[in-house]
């Protein structure tokens, strides 16, 4: 099944972005601002039918009373307020229900909630965004143990993304959740940059299922329990490389900003590709030569008359005659297929 999740981003969500302390740099915020506007006005050009963010709670709702691992926000809109800012955005009710029904047929609990507030989590990137659309919440427990794993948040986005490509939605992903940070701790001036560098540096070749080897213990050693919005996220949108990538750190945040836009799913060069429609024939040919000792020994008594007996496009039937692996492989062919056949006539042809 083709994917419908169009496209997405990571980005940050340090309060200081809205309360502007003195300690803050001025223009570190700024480009982080710039980054995130860029990125929506090109997720916008993608004519999106449906926005979902997946962001933590800062121990404001789920906590004393509940604390799910996923919670869908299933209301007709979604407020909230932060430094004097006021937060709201209309909430795709009927989807955001449909969504639940299909967690649940896929062995996902989430809960849902009609009422649950909106925090600069989620008030800050879709403000640095722009967005002012529509938007599905679903809130993930980052802040109080036990959380879920990595490779659940991982899980649980592929199911997000399996649910609305089955809707038949265009869908953009998005993951609010700074990279290495401890509010409120002895830590918190020490962010660490390096683990956050070499994870990114992963993020950037488009493995995001990179974010799933990582457990409880290093995660909060680290100062990434909000990754688990960014795992939820990568779940969703595959193994696709980031088209915008910036790394801006402050002296006590790591901020990250990854955008996901022309990228799809398995965009790289597989050395073993799939067998093409046009190369049916082709791979026959080779494939007999790689495993039919009597259809090699026409090949060595008449490479002509042997390609003349498929189906080939003129440099096909050139590339079997001179059997010209680089040639072959860059036509798109299995390269497995070439090199056995290559092998088996090479020991049955004398030197020249």
């Amino acid at each position: 099944m083709i994917s419908t999740v169009v496209g997405g981003a990571m980005l940050p969500h340090a309060p200081q972005f809205f309360t502007m302390p003195e300690t803050e740099d001025k223009a570190n915020v700024e480009h982080v601002r710039a980054v995130a506007a860029e990125i929506g006005e090109r997720l916008r050009a993608l004519k999106p039918d449906l926005w979902i963010i997946f962001s933590n709670d800062h121990a404001e709702q789920f906590f004393h009373n509940a604390a799910p691992p996923f919670t869908v926000h299933v209301g007709g809109e979604a407020t909230g307020e932060f430094a004097g800012r006021k937060f709201h955005w209309r909430v795709p009710s009927e989807i955001g229900f449909a969504l639940v029904r299909e967690l649940y047929r896929q062995n996902f609990d989430p809960a849902f909630s009609s009422t649950a507030k909106i925090d600069y989590a989620i008030g800050i990137p879709l403000t640095h965004l722009g967005h002012t659309g529509p938007v599905l919440p679903i809130y993930v427990n980052a802040y109080l143990p036990p959380q879920p794993t990595m490779e659940r948040c991982y899980a649980f986005g592929q199911a997000v993304a399996r649910t609305v490509t089955t809707l038949g939605l265009k869908t953009v992903i998005l993951a609010s959740g700074g990279m290495s940070h401890f509010p409120g701790t002895d830590r918190y001036s020490n962010p660490e940059l390096a683990w956050d560098q070499r994870l990114l540096e992963q993020l950037a070749t488009g493995r995001l299922k990179s974010l799933i080897a990582f457990d409880e213990a290093e995660l909060d050693h680290t100062g990434n329990i909000e990754l688990r919005c960014w795992a939820c996220a990568a779940g969703a949108l595959g193994e696709r490389k980031p088209d915008v990538l910036s790394f801006d750190p402050s002296w006590h945040h790591n901020y990250a900003s990854l955008g996901f836009i022309e990228s799809q799913p398995g965009d790289h060069s597989a050395h073993y590709p799939s067998i093409k429609p046009e190369l049916v024939e082709l791979t026959s040919a080779l494939h007999a030569l790689a495993h039919d000792a009597d259809k090699r020994a026409q090949y060595v008594a008449d490479a002509a008359a042997y390609a003349d007996g498929f189906t080939l496009s003129a440099d096909q039937r050139e590339a079997l005659i001179q059997l010209d692996l680089p040639a072959i492989v860059r036509m798109g062919a299995h390269p497995l297929v070439p090199f056995l056949a290559q092998l088996q006539i090479q020991r049955l042809r004398p030197p020249r």
